[in-house]
């Protein structure tokens, strides 16, 4: 198996995917990527898992470690210039490894740049309780992530304070992309939905595309798609049918039922729906699947394990968190600096490696190990394949005051159930 080992993939892991799918928040999975190369949320099984310490992964080691005290010093200077303060910043955060990824690279050197302490506060979901605390009129918190379906009508109901870009560095500027910098909210992490193989089925010759994914002669073998969630799977089928990536969304009415007419030709060949985030690369190492929908977290945790997996990033799904400075929170200032240092080139790489997801800045990648930076997101070539959730539509009431997000979920599970 590819069991949950050590502070990675456990419960509080499961929660979060099972969150960052859900109606009422975008949050990721936490599968770390260490700098040695190897994810420590999940160990493979067989042949596959990686035993000792292999030449390669010393130098990625070694590599990565020279950085870091780069990291102290640059930070340190810079605290000294912008971010340097006394007292305390309260912050939400997921808890389980999410947390402790973000104590380590981020809160503790923030902690010794600057002289601000953090003291976290973890839960499944940060909306209900910030919500909560803004109608009583006491916050208690300085930051939150929100989730990009929930972030508009908060930001409507004036729930968040303006960013201070001031605090910015210029290479922090430069390299968090505009899209990513709202008034008052900046991505936090961005978490992708994308197709995997098993490369031991195709070898070089795999499906580039959910095209290929639909064509059951080319490509044979057992399929795996994620079950308990539509907005993926429908957009994967538009992609499949000939829809372009910038006709995807809105997923008004005649798209949904497309797509599910296009859903219809692959259902009988879906081996298993999966419905936890460490499912699909383990079932593609059992031989289980040949190609499957992944967590692009889980996805490349195993990937730089070992295991015998590619993934391809056209036609990819992202969508957003966001960091947030909370209107009347006890420590504003102290949070708008925290904000300014994460995003940081070298202390989002450092979040990176904690965490298993990028934040935003594409700056970090000359500070992350060579095999990683391939891999990701925020990678410029994978960046310009993916499709970007449209997470206000999906919040959007219908006419019946149900959400858009409601409505199509609602018609997937009367699908699944036909």
């Amino acid at each position: 198996m590819l069991p949950a080992t050590g502070s990675g993939v456990g419960v509080d892991t499961e929660r979060l995917e099972a969150r960052m799918q859900s109606q009422n928040a975008d949050t990721p999975s936490a599968p770390q990527v260490t700098e040695q190369g190897q994810g420590s949320s999940t160990a493979l099984s067989g042949h596959f898992q990686r035993s000792g310490v292999t030449r390669r992964s010393l130098l990625q080691a070694a590599a990565v470690a020279m950085s870091l005290p780069a990291i102290a010093r640059a930070t340190a200077a810079f605290a000294q210039e912008r971010l340097a303060g006394r007292g305390e910043v309260v912050v939400f955060s997921f808890g389980g490894s999410y947390t402790e990824g973000l104590r380590k690279y981020v809160f503790e050197p923030f902690t010794k740049a600057t002289g601000i302490s953090v003291i976290d506060v973890t839960a499944d979901f940060s909306e209900p309780q910030v919500r909560a605390m803004n109608r009583a009129g006491r916050v208690d918190w300085d930051t939150a992530f929100i989730q990009a379906s929930n972030y508009p009508s908060m930001h409507e109901a004036g729930m968040f304070l303006p960013i201070d870009y001031s605090l910015w560095d210029d290479e922090s500027l430069k390299g968090v992309p505009q899209v990513a910098r709202l008034e008052d909210a900046v991505v936090s992490i961005g978490v992708s939905t994308l197709l995997a193989y098993d490369e031991r089925a195709f070898g070089k010759n795999g499906p580039k595309s959910w095209v290929d994914f639909w064509d059951l002669k080319a490509f044979l073998g057992a399929r795996g798609l994620y079950g308990p969630v539509a907005k993926h799977n429908l957009e994967f089928a538009l992609l499949a049918d000939g829809v372009p990536k910038s006709e995807i969304w809105p997923l008004t009415d005649d798209k949904v039922d497309r797509a599910l007419r296009k859903l219809d030709q692959i259902k009988p060949h879906i081996a298993k729906w999966w419905t936890a985030g460490g499912q699909p690369a383990q079932l593609l190492v059992n031989r289980e699947y040949a190609m499957t929908s992944i967590f692009d977290g889980r996805a490349i945790a195993a990937i730089r394990q070992g295991a015998p997996i590619r993934i391809v990033w056209d036609g990819a799904h992202v969508n957003y968190n966001y960091w947030t400075v909370l209107k009347g929170g006890p420590n504003n200032q102290n949070a708008q600096k925290l904000i300014a240092f994460v995003n940081r080139a070298q202390i989002a790489a450092g979040a990176t490696l904690g965490i298993g997801y990028p934040g935003p800045n594409t700056n970090q990648l000359q500070h992350l190990p060579p095999d990683l930076v391939p891999l990701l997101s925020i990678n410029k070539e994978n960046a310009s394949k993916t499709v970007l959730e449209d997470s206000a539509w999906l919040a959007a009431k219908r006419p019946d005051g149900k959400t858009n997000l409601d409505h199509i979920q609602e018609t997937w599970l009367a699908w699944r159930a036909r």
